[in-house]
């Protein structure tokens, strides 16, 4: 199985500028050891099973709770499909594929 968290998660109680609460947040996802991809709007990440994608989203929010926060603002999606994996990267090179292959009307 595989399940795409496309995560976006800050506190709205801590000021404008969210690189210092995102930073922990984003090294939690990478020590976990899943794929992920830092996108400026948000985080994707893979992994096997939703129980480990909501258990990031828990562990995300524990660290902004670390900070103070008392309110967080969180945006999750999730793409799960049994049966496939490696689809993080697999979804953008499908794409870029295309992006490369002529069209009917180009030669």
């Amino acid at each position: 199985m595989s399940v795409i968290l496309d995560l976006t998660i800050f506190p709205t109680d801590q000021g404008s500028s969210f690189s210092r609460f995102v930073a922990p947040v984003i090294a939690m996802i990478r020590d976990s050891g899943f794929e992920h991809q830092l996108s400026p709007m948000g985080t994707q990440v893979e992994t096997d099973t939703l129980p480990e994608a909501l258990a990031i989203i828990e562990r995300a929010n524990a660290i902004l709770d670390g900070f103070g926060a008392e309110r967080v603002y969180v945006v999750a999606k999730f793409d799960i499909r049994p049966g496939a994996s490696g689809r993080l990267t697999g979804k953008l090179d499908s794409v870029r594929r295309r992006l490369d292959a002529p069209t009917a009307d180009q030669p």
